[in-house]
Parts: C-alpha cells; sequence; structure tokens
C-alpha cells in the first residue's frame, strides 16, 4: 500500500493543520479570508458559471470552514498561532 493510502493519525494530520494555518495566517490577514471568499464568491455568482448548484455547494461549504477556522483562532494573537505552528514543525521533525 502506498503512503497515500495509509490512513493518518491524529499526530500527522496536526503538524500539516498547523503548517497550513502558519502559512495562511501570514499571507494577509487570515482573519478577514472569510470576507474575501464571501467577496469572490459573489461575483462568482453573478456569472454563467455560478449557476450550478453542486459549485454553490462547494462555495458555501468553502465559506463555512473558512469562518469557523477563523473564528476558531480569533482569540489568539498571529504571533500565538505562529509559536503554536513552529512548535507543533519541531515536534514533526
Amino acid at each position: 500500500m502506498t503512503k497515500e493510502n495509509q490512513k493518518a493519525s491524529h499526530h500527522d494530520v496536526m503538524p500539516s493543520v498547523a503548517n497550513f494555518v502558519s502559512d495562511v495566517c501570514f499571507e494577509g490577514d487570515f482573519k478577514e479570508q472569510p470576507l474575501y471568499l464571501q467577496e469572490i464568491f459573489e461575483l462568482l455568482l453573478d456569472t454563467e458559471y455560478g449557476n450550478n448548484l453542486e459549485l454553490r455547494q462547494k462555495m458555501l461549504s468553502c465559506l463555512r470552514t473558512s469562518r469557523s477556522l477563523a473564528e476558531t483562532l480569533s482569540p489568539f494573537s498571529d504571533e500565538d498561532i505562529q509559536k503554536a505552528c513552529t512548535a507543533s514543525a519541531l515536534k514533526a521533525n
């Protein structure tokens, strides 16, 4: 079985999520990402391509996930998140 087909453990997933959040957080104001996505999706929905139920469902799911992640991280400063991600990355290595 290839590594891609193996079930990931909590210890495999958490460092990856921490690294992702760290990378995303410093590419702009992460806490504003749900608003940015909403603006993009609203513009897209005004096009012919936006008239697709499956696409609309995926956009709503993406917005919910982004809002949930931003809400979960809102009590923490960018510095707190960076420290946690750095510590998690060091543990993974």
